[in-house]
């Protein structure tokens, strides 16, 4: 079932949402070679306890995730569990998953980057994915049918000679961190829900420079590329009224 949100509930959305992007932009620009992983969660998690003393990580503990962010590197798709033995190297890819709620509604987002240097391939990746991000965003109007943004982000990203992992979507978001609909990043045009008024996504493309297809590793949680390749990571999450549609994860 989906649940359509009123106007008051998307402005508290918002909030939750603006949380969500301080935390990651004031990440970002402290990401440098020699941090560990464990050493980054901090970082988000300072910050988020200094501009909202109300809100809580979205992840810790959900479904047994024993973690307040999802820091991936290089082949790991999504779910990298932070520890202060994984050390960022000059030109890793490393992608950043972290949500908040605030006031009982949550907001979630990602963005991937590469750390100091790193190769013109790596950052090509980077910024495939993160237009495919804003190319399936296009599509996120009332009227559409939500494979159009599925559609979106596939063909953008074929088209340039990569793959959309297909194990892991995006998916509804508020009272809840995971809600209906679910949101694939590979699709027919035309088809699924109607986007509807009021309807609140998280759009998330992952996507992999080799073949689609992904493994857990033994924690349980890490997914990684099957051939070893690298991978990254975008969302927003989003609000679709009938005045258009608002990215509620940028400041």
């Amino acid at each position: 079932m989906i649940f359509y949100k009123t106007d008051d509930e998307i402005q508290i959305m918002r909030k939750a949402g603006r949380i969500v992007a301080d935390v990651l932009s004031y990440t970002k620009e402290r990401i440098k070679p020699g941090l560990s992983t464990a050493e980054i969660e901090l970082i988000a998690l300072d910050r988020m306890k200094s501009v909202a003393p109300e809100a809580i990580p979205s992840f810790k503990g959900y479904m047994g995730y024993p973690a307040s962010i999802c820091i991936s590197i290089n082949s790991e798709v999504v779910h990298g569990i932070p520890s202060k033995n994984k050390i960022l190297l000059d030109g890793d890819l490393v992608s950043i998953d972290f949500g908040a709620m605030s006031h009982g509604y949550h907001g979630d987002s990602a963005f991937s980057m590469v750390v100091g240097k790193g190769s013109e391939d790596t950052k090509r990746l980077v910024r495939v994915a993160e237009e495919s991000l804003y190319e399936g965003i296009k599509q996120a109007k009332v009227g559409n049918r939500l494979h159009d943004i599925s559609f979106a982000i596939q063909d953008y990203v074929e088209s340039h000679g990569y793959s959309v992992v297909r194990d892991f979507v995006g998916h509804g978001i508020g009272r809840n961190m995971h809600e209906a609909p679910q949101v694939p990043n590979y699709g027919e045009k035309g088809t699924g829900p109607k986007i509807e008024n009021g309807m609140t996504i998280a759009v998330e493309p992952m996507v992999n420079a080799g073949n689609p297809d992904v493994l857990i590793l033994n924690d349980g949680w890490t997914a990684v590329t099957s051939d070893g390749s690298l991978s990254a990571h975008f969302e927003h999450t989003l609000a679709i009224t009938s005045k258009g549609t608002y990215i509620l994860t940028e400041l």
